[in-house]
């Protein structure tokens, strides 16, 4: 599949959501480097505070200012942004109503943490704003200055209301700067120029939650993207093994000779059980994926599916996966 031959042409707003613990954060870096290659420029944005990009490419906690951390293949450049929900607010304050003297003050009394919190919907125009801002923003020549924003997202329970600031704000301001900036922010993540992508393992919660994630922004009309399989699993029996374990009516004795006919004489028979159990055990999982496999092919949505990495996550390792995504035309 050639480098320009991706599902997502003209889509310049990449919104990377998940269940906790399927590694959102993982692939919005993976897809930031996909996007990469071949000499783009790419922003990589942080809006939860974890500082889970910094520990991905190995680098310090990130400051509140754009910075490079990577390099695409064939060229390119990945930056990343680990935006501070007081720092963004006190930008917002000087932007609309020229007040950053007056918003550090309020921050040393602890106001700025207040109003976030009995307003939680003002924090999510302050996040999702500077990100729509990041792909608005131009050069001198009127080029683009990022050929694309990736960002990872809040968990997919709270990506709708997080993505829908216009309601969210509702009750804050019906006119001003406020619903002004919301509007913005709206008009970014309901064009074409973006997609929600929903990262999920081949485990029943994840795909339920994915589905149920799609459907409802589906219902306010908030543009879906793809679906990416993380982690999964390569079986290592053939079918008719896999039936058989799963069956429980694998031959241990088969299983010992195997095992001493490697040089394993000690405990032949303890080991031959526990394998027996292992092999059990992935027939299972194997089942449990092609089952949660065929619940997604249920959704009209491109899939793409990323390796379980054995050695762990690392930057070469987020490389194999970016080449996997680029391979199957997410990027």
């Amino acid at each position: 599949m050639s480098a320009r031959d991706t599902d997502w042409d003209g889509v310049r707003l990449h919104v990377v959501t998940g269940k906790g613990g399927t590694g959102k954060t993982t692939v919005a870096a993976a897809l930031a480097l996909a996007l990469a290659a071949g000499g783009k420029k790419v922003l990589l944005v942080e809006v939860e505070g974890r500082q889970g990009i910094a520990q991905l490419f190995d680098c310090p906690p990130l400051p509140y200012e754009e910075r490079r951390v990577a390099s695409g293949r064939d060229g390119g450049d990945v930056h990343a942004l680990a935006i501070d929900t007081e720092e963004a607010l006190l930008e917002y304050l000087e932007m609309f109503y020229s007040l950053k003297r007056a918003g550090k003050a309020m921050t040393r009394l602890g106001i700025v943490d207040f109003v976030t919190t009995i307003a939680p919907g003002l924090r999510d125009v302050i996040l999702t704003g500077k990100t729509s801002e990041s792909v608005r923003r131009r050069t001198k020549s009127g080029a683009f200055l990022y050929d694309a924003v990736v960002m990872d997202a809040p968990p997919t329970g709270r990506i709708t209301k997080f993505l829908n600031v216009n309601d969210e704000v509702s009750g804050l301001a019906k006119v001003g700067p406020i619903r002004n900036h919301a509007d913005t922010v709206m008009k970014v993540v309901r064009s074409p120029e973006t997609a929600v992508h929903f990262v999920t393992l081949l485990e029943e919660m994840p795909v339920q939650e994915t589905m149920d994630g799609i459907a409802e922004l589906t219902a306010v009309g908030l543009p879906v993207g793809g679906v990416f399989v993380n982690m999964e699993h390569e079986p290592l029996l053939p079918p008719e093994v896999r039936a058989d374990a799963a069956a429980g009516r694998l031959d241990l004795e088969d299983v010992e000779r195997g095992l001493k006919a490697a040089g394993i004489e000690d405990d032949a028979d303890r080991i031959a059980a526990v394998l027996a159990a292992e092999a059990a055990e992935h027939a299972r999982r194997t089942a449990l994926q092609a089952r949660e496999k065929e619940r997604l092919e249920t959704l009209d949505r491109p899939r793409y599916t990323l390796p379980l990495l054995g050695d762990g996550m690392d930057l070469a390792g987020l490389h194999v996966l970016a080449t996997a995504l680029r391979d199957q035309g997410a990027a």
